[in-house]
């Protein structure tokens, strides 16, 4: 959140010139300070409804421990439910026309499972389609999480994501390409964040539709960008809200799929996650399940709780930086009343440069 400059004392200046949000007296006696409401739309499958729900709220918990924030999770009607899910939905979240009349002031939509190689044959397409055009009239900005990015880049930009070779899976190491901008502003230079696809959006596909790249890593490419004004859309390709355990969990279910036969190969570990001993541990554990296999045995149980002591997040702080950087923007931008997306002297097609302005 932003310092006010309430003297003249020559450090606001220079964290000014830094890049820092620092406000005059006037401008801070101006503002309308209040709670934000954010919106989750949750596409998930039923297995990761609930824990999506746990590490967006949770990134956005912890980076901001002084403003208020009221969640608001909804889902798409379109996408089939199991009966426990779709009770889970009924009781704690919020139906789309609510969401539509009382308005968001910022708005994350999380990936979800895909049927198609053509994103536009999935049954979201066409409510996720409005959902964005909705947003882009009337929330300040909009997080998309992984394959709702490369949604919202086939249909707004006419950009195709490309199947990669093998799944891009693993914790990878990224470094920030423009300091100046509000999202990286004072967060690490370099940093980690886990990356779970099977398919991109190059870097160079990103800045030939006007994208702002913001993060990228030389495996994995782009983690952050920005539509053409500075912020209206927040694109992510990985997830920095993952647990500490999530890619374990992967590997897991992908171990599941293999001893089911639902998949031709034992899973190759995440990259970077696991630890030699861990590694060694899971060679073992592998050893033991195709014996059991070919013997047409019970296979042994997956050593969890032998792993967990020994997972490492290395990705958090960096994800829960860029998101309070995110809600701090949101904060300084967003009008009084949350069906309005911005303050009455902000331009909407550049409002960094009204915000910069706002500054001195």
């Amino acid at each position: 959140m932003p310092l006010v400059a309430h003297t003249d004392l020559p450090t606001y200046q220079r964290l000014r010139a830094e890049g820092h949000a620092v406000l005059s007296p006037e401008r801070a006696a101006s503002q309308d300070i209040r709670a934000l409401h954010i919106g989750l739309l949750n596409m998930m499958p039923d297995a990761a409804l609930s824990a999506t729900e746990r590490q967006f709220f949770r990134l956005i918990s912890s980076s901001n421990t002084i403003s208020q924030f009221y969640m608001h999770p909804f889902t798409l009607p379109e996408i089939e439910r199991a009966d426990h899910a779709q009770a889970h939905i009924d009781r704690y979240y919020e139906p789309l026309e609510t969401i539509l009349a009382t308005g968001l002031d910022a708005l994350i939509i999380s990936g979800a499972n895909v049927t198609h190689a053509n994103l536009s044959e999935e049954i979201f397409w066409d409510p996720l389609i409005k959902v964005i055009d909705w947003a882009e009239q009337n929330v300040t900005s909009t997080l998309c999480s992984c394959l709702t990015t490369h949604a919202v880049m086939q249909f707004r930009y006419g950009i195709q994501r490309r199947g990669l070779n093998e799944k891009m899976w693993g914790v990878f190491a990224h470094r920030v390409d423009d300091r100046s901008h509000p999202l990286v502003s004072d967060i690490n230079s370099r940093f980690d964040v886990p990356h779970s696809r099977f398919n991109e959006i190059s870097p160079t596909q990103f800045r030939e539709a006007g994208l702002q790249v913001l993060v990228e890593g030389e495996v994995p490419g782009v983690q952050l960008a920005v539509s053409p004004d500075g912020f209206r859309m927040v694109f992510f390709q990985g997830h920095p809200e993952y647990d500490r355990i999530s890619l374990m969990k992967e590997y897991k279910r992908e171990v599941g799929l293999y001893i089911n036969k639902l998949r031709e190969t034992f899973p190759p570990f995440p990259e970077n996650y696991f630890d030699s001993h861990c590694q060694a541990l899971l060679n073992e554990y592998r050893i033991l399940v195709e014996e059991a296999m070919v013997r047409n045995q019970a296979v042994p149980q997956f050593p969890e709780q032998h792993l967990v002591e020994r997972l490492e997040n290395t990705w958090h702080d960096s994800g829960e930086a860029i998101v309070g950087n995110w809600i701090g923007t949101v904060y300084q931008l967003t009008h009084s009343d949350r069906k309005k997306p911005f303050m009455d002297t902000i331009d909407p097609n550049n409002p960094l440069a009204s915000l910069d302005s706002r500054h001195q």
